[in-house]
């Protein structure tokens, strides 16, 4: 029996470890979104100011 709670220990606690990783994997993707929405307006403005 107590081979059973350990399993569940442990179990339980790597869910904990999963979800507390995927807070800087939001933030990572977020940053990276941000910087191609800026690069590609940048590029669509200076293609507008060369018309």
């Amino acid at each position: 029996m107590p081979k059973v709670e350990v399993n569940q220990v442990k179990k339980l606690k790597s869910k904990v470890e999963d979800r507390s990783s995927l807070k800087g994997t939001l933030a990572s993707v977020f940053l990276l979104g941000f910087f191609l929405i800026v690069t590609w307006v940048g590029v669509y403005f200076l293609f507008l100011d060369r018309l």
